[in-house]
């Protein structure tokens, strides 16, 4: 395929490009240079309208077309995918800052993952039966219909395709908004959907911000389901006005997540994972680590080890394969992210590496960039500790025992993920069961089977993604008794 990039974005709507019916635009930032290199449409409810209209007169076909045929189309989909690799990559690290090397070994592969995984599930997707000696009850699932999929920006591709590919294989049609700060690979996906032969209207990809583009798809009366990841602070937003509607709702959101680390921990992966789990993506990951909860016993020497090896890790052009860390996705973000550092100095917090904004020469030189920074000195009730930060952030805190552990674990609104490093499998299940996560991770990080179901509790979302839940989300059931 060919993926030249247009200077200005359009709609993919009912199988055609077209641009924003009130035109329009936004401009779209490269993060590493800080010069704009696209502009996105601003759609709003007219274009959301056009949307909905192509997705019901397709939806009859799609719906009823057999798990054979979408595997076919969501199948090529994958292949095409994996076949461009390279040109998505390179489109995803210019919309997002994250390192090139990145966006090809996580990013674009995982897209083509989901697509793949979703594909093959619908071939095996099964209902009950329940028979007693006078009758059968068997449970019939049936596509929601219209559905909206709105996806964040910190992974673009991955996140959009984890929504899509479950909503199109259970049958339904989709609106789709990418985030505007992002919007590059969700564009190509639309080219790609073209030319894998997914019938026109069944994906349609509408882009703009939240306050016009994202609120028309929750508050249109036809959109009966809506998928979102992103801020606690949009989903609660959304839960306002999809609720009322008794609209199906899954909300994947924030994350503030404790790194469990006892003494009996094996200490060289330990460490490796620790760094990973603390800065890749810039630290811009749901599931990052971000509270690093240490044993007292090995707190010094964990400390000491930590800050020299995030001290050394590169940040640089996210083209430079020798970057570890890459731009943060935009300057508000960038914004933000410095002003947290402040807020945590202002709390006490002792910062032992990083703490400020990086300035690079030649083509990144106004560019967003920020060093891995760790913090130390702050208790869990701070807003350092209680709040997202979302960036190369991290801070330290000492545990004395078990119980002391799960209750600094548990010390935050937030019920995302944790990751627990310890030798002794009892301590393990025992602080996987009483920490509040939908997560849990021990001696891993990131180790993600597409079977399983992926959502946190508390302030992190309602609903579960991924496998047989992804596909139960997007259908509705019936249940028929017969008595015989």
């Amino acid at each position: 395929m060919q993926f030249d990039i247009p200077f200005h974005l359009e709609n993919y709507i009912g199988g055609n490009f077209i641009g924003p019916l009130s035109g329009n635009f936004i401009e779209n930032i490269n993060p590493a240079t800080g010069k704009a290199y696209t502009n996105i449409p601003n759609s709003n409810e007219k274009d959301i309208n056009v949307a909905v209209a192509a997705a019901k007169r397709i939806f009859p076909e799609w719906s009823n077309s057999g798990p054979q045929q979408k595997f076919k189309v969501l199948n090529r989909i994958a292949d095409i995918i994996e076949e461009n690799l390279d040109d998505l990559a390179l489109a995803e690290t210019n919309d997002n800052g994250k390192p090139l090397w990145l966006s090809k070994k996580v990013d674009i592969k995982r897209a083509a993952d989901n697509f793949r995984f979703f594909a093959t599930g619908i071939m095996h997707f099964a209902s009950e039966s329940h028979n007693t000696p006078q009758t059968i009850n068997f449970t019939k699932r049936f596509p929601i219909g219209v559905v909206g999929c709105i996806s964040p920006w910190n992974l673009p591709l991955y996140l959009f395709t984890w929504k899509i590919a479950p909503a199109l294989a259970a049958g339904n049609c989709v609106i789709a908004k990418p985030s505007e700060v992002t919007p590059v690979t969700a564009f190509l996906l639309g080219r790609i959907a073209k030319e894998a032969g997914l019938p026109d209207g069944v994906l349609n990809i509408v882009h703009g911000d939240g306050a016009n583009c994202g609120e028309a798809i929750v508050k249109h009366k036809e959109i009966k389901a809506i998928s979102f990841t992103g801020s606690t602070r949009a989903g609660k937003h959304i839960a306002s006005v999809a609720a009322p509607m008794f609209k199906k709702l899954s909300l994947e959101l924030g994350g503030k997540n404790p790194n469990i680390i006892f003494a009996d921990c094996d200490w060289e992966k330990m460490m490796k994972t620790t760094l990973q789990s603390s800065f890749s993506n810039q630290g811009q990951i749901c599931l990052c680590g971000s509270r690093i909860i240490i044993e007292d016993s090995v707190y010094e020497k964990f400390k000491t080890e930590f800050v020299e090896k995030a001290t050394a890790l590169t940040v640089g052009d996210p083209l430079d394969e020798k970057s570890k860390l890459g731009a943060v996705v935009s300057k508000n973000h960038f914004d933000k992210i410095l002003s947290c550092i402040e807020t945590a100095k202002q709390e006490g917090g002792k910062i032992l590496c990083g703490g400020s904004a990086i300035k690079l020469d030649g083509r990144c030189e106004e560019g967003y960039f920020i060093q891995p920074t760790i913090i130390e000195g702050l208790g869990p009730n701070c807003k350092t500790n209680m709040e997202e930060i979302f960036g190369p952030v991290v801070t330290l805190q000492k545990f004395s025992d078990v119980e002391n552990a799960i209750a600094l674990a548990n010390e935050c609104n937030y019920g995302l993920s944790a990751t627990i490093w310890t030798s002794d499998i009892s301590k393990a299940l025992r602080v996987a069961d009483e920490t509040e996560a939908g997560i849990i991770w021990v001696n891993t990080w990131l180790n993600r089977d597409l079977r399983t179901p992926f959502g946190g509790i508390k302030n992190s979302g309602v609903g579960r993604e991924g496998g047989w839940e992804a596909l139960k989300f997007f259908t509705e059931q019936k249940n028929i008794c017969i008595d015989y």
